[in-house]
């Protein structure tokens, strides 16, 4: 039986989206741990490898982020459908992919590796340290591309407090074994990877336990089902749609970094200390988006558009709070941020001359955040891979524009630009999507 419309409240939005916010915040620590930890071994070689290994990493792994979006949008409205079968499968589908992938990067890790470091040459000391971080961290390869699946699923079901739990548990065994290994046993690099190893599988371990419920039913080993070709084939389409969304996107970001190069080394500092402000803006407007996620995709599975409606409305409605809030924390506090975050006089200079743009982002960029939850609990993937396309398209036009004349200015005003178009052509699809759902439930908008 779908859910009813009373059930979407304020509380249960604010219920999912917190802990993921809270998760969130604990992400900066590890790196800022992993850093200080080899940086106590008083050589520069040893940072420089840890930091270019989790890049290499990060970077292979971040293809597989569709993983984590289009399994709470699939499992979110089998929930809604009642239909706890697919909810499992769908789970073990995740698992499996992720495991397929894993052994792919472990079996082909020396041509990953030689790739990697031909387009990011380093110091012969550096390189030799990162290769011995990245042998050891590649055997986490399937554990981490699971977590992916993991963690959709227990966004899915609700269950983000499952989530906080997951993040605190690997943060707080890495950053312990980290001390360990590295300053106690004196490990080095590969002490590092070592601990991530393991508290990437532990973390496997506990994110499989929070996921029982889908193990409690034969429905995980229902092979049929779970090798469905029709089922495989759906799975595939709103996968591959994201990955390409997130490319594109990611490509954008990369894209602002190298045109910001062009202004000098104290612009691209100013400018590498600004999109901290993004990241902050993403982390905490991600919980919100999360919830739009979740129930937005029960909505769907229980062909309830008031429901629909209701999800949408309130998810966004607590999304423009946070905005406000950052936007008026940034205003203020932003230069006292800044002079945290760099030390020399001319780059936080620079940084003050720009922080308007970074300051206003977060009321710009709410509108696409929210629909890009609304869009993948709805798995309307396809329409969000189109406007992502228009949105860059319109984004790049805008640079080759003001970036001439306004120079750096131009720049983040382009970044702008482009969350506006990823909002507006996301919004105008938004009646489409709602009318699809097919419902005597209409209800009213709280």
């Amino acid at each position: 039986m779908g859910l009813q419309q009373d059930d979407i409240t304020h509380a249960r939005v604010l219920k999912i989206a917190l802990p993921i916010v809270l998760s969130n915040a604990t992400v900066p620590i590890l790196g800022a741990v992993d850093t200080g930890v080899v940086g106590q071994m008083g050589q520069a070689a040893p940072i420089g490898a840890v930091g270019i290994g989790a890049v290499i990493l990060a970077t292979l792994y971040f293809i597989f982020g569709f993983l984590r979006m289009g399994t709470t949008g699939l499992v979110a409205q089998a929930r809604g459908a009642g239909d706890t079968a697919e909810t499992g499968a769908l789970l073990m589908r995740g698992v499996l992919l992720a495991a397929l992938a894993g052994i792919t990067f472990v079996s082909l890790q020396g041509l990953v590796f030689w790739g990697a470091f031909a387009l990011a040459p380093t110091s012969a000391e550096v390189e030799t340290l990162a290769r011995d971080y990245l042998q050891i961290r590649i055997w986490g390869a399937p554990a981490t591309i699971a977590l992916f699946a993991v963690t959709g699923w227990l966004i899915a079901m609700e269950n983000t407090r499952g989530v906080f739990v997951l993040q605190i548990w690997m943060n707080g065994i890495n950053i312990a074994l980290d001390l360990w290994f590295v300053l106690g046993l004196d490990w080095g690099v590969e002490g590092v990877a070592l601990a991530t190893l393991i508290a990437e599988w532990s973390g496997l371990a506990l994110g499989l336990w929070l996921c029982r419920a889908a193990f409690a039913g034969r429905q995980w080993c229902d092979w049929p089902r779970v090798f469905d070709p029709v089922r495989i084939r759906r799975m595939a389409q709103v996968n591959g749609d994201i990955m390409v969304r997130s490319v594109l996107l990611t490509g954008s970001f990369t894209c602002f970094m190298f045109v910001g190069a062009k202004f000098g080394d104290v612009t691209l500092a100013a400018n590498q200390v600004l999109l901290q402000f993004v990241e902050i803006t993403a982390f905490a407007l991600d919980g919100f988006a999360f919830s739009a996620e979740a129930l937005v995709g029960g909505a769907i599975g229980a062909k309830n558009r008031g429901n629909l409606r209701r999800a949408a409305w309130i998810s966004s409605q607590w999304g423009i709070v946070c905005a406000v809030l950052l936007s008026a924390g940034f205003f203020l506090g932003g230069p006292y941020l800044i002079d945290l975050m760099a030390t020399a006089p001319e780059v936080r200079a620079e940084g003050r001359s720009y922080l308007i743009w970074a300051a206003l982002l977060p009321l710009i960029s709410v509108a696409s955040y929210m629909y890009d939850g609304i869009y993948i609990g709805a798995t309307w993937t396809g329409d969000m891979r189109r406007a992502m396309v228009q949105s860059v398209a319109i984004f790049l036009v805008v640079l080759l524009v003001l970036v001439p004349i306004w120079g750096n200015h131009g720049l983040w005003a382009a970044l702008l630009v482009l969350n506006c178009a990823r909002a507006v052509t996301l919004g105008l699809r938004y009646p489409r999507l709602e009318a699809s759902v097919a419902s005597s439930q209409q209800g009213a908008v709280a």
